[in-house]
């Protein structure tokens, strides 16, 4: 992908547009949607608190999509998809479904809130909300925080690279910060977690 190119043609509503895709089952990087957007922010180009709050409304978009879709169309269809032509050309298979159900019947509904900052489950994770036919109002709550910690850390990694590097660096600086990004993911999910844990743990 040039991102110099997305880059002179992001504005909210492709924000919104590109996290909505990027929720779904369609393999689209947040990375180079939200960080290159809060670069531009803090060049004064765009508010970055608007380039969270688009891309967290697309984020639940896509996810309100995988989740009706899971919901009506049912197990049987869902794992069909999967296993098709088209299931593969979005990356998906059978594997993958099978991990996010299993991280959602591990972690309940709150698997919808970590579920969310983690690599492939985050795209997927409506999916098993949506077959377990979870509360929506509780789906769209975890999911919005989710997305919302997600992409409030892309904006924050975009905001700092613009102190540091050219617009023709930045693409080399995200792939370079990802790693560091995943550590932080990671450390999040694991004190959601466990929070979680305690509470349900005091509740008994």
């Amino acid at each position: 992908m040039n991102l110099s190119s997305l880059l002179s043609n992001l504005n909210y509503g492709t924000i919104l547009l590109l996290m909505l895709i990027e929720s779904t089952v369609i393999p689209f990087p947040s990375e180079v949607v939200v960080a290159p957007a809060a670069y531009h922010a803090a060049a004064g180009y765009q508010n970055v608190v608007l380039v969270v709050v688009f891309a967290t409304i697309g984020a639940d978009l896509g996810a309100i999509i995988n989740y009706a879709a899971a919901y009506y169309l049912g197990r049987p269809l869902i794992y069909s998809f999967a296993r098709s032509k088209w299931g593969r050309m979005c990356l998906l298979n059978e594997e993958k479904v099978q991990r996010s159900e299993k991280y959602f019947a591990d972690h309940g509904v709150v698997a919808t809130l970590t579920g969310r900052l983690l690599p492939v489950i985050r795209q997927l994770i409506s999916v098993p909300a949506g077959l377990a036919k979870m509360h929506f109002g509780k789906f769209i709550l975890y999911t919005t925080i989710g997305a919302g910690a997600w992409n409030t850390i892309l904006a924050a990694l975009g905001w700092y690279l613009h102190s540091i590097v050219p617009e023709s660096q930045l693409e080399a600086k995200i792939n370079e910060y990802s790693d560091y990004i995943k550590i932080v993911i990671l450390a999040i999910v694991i004190v959601v977690a466990a929070y979680f844990a305690w509470k349900k743990f005091k509740k008994h």
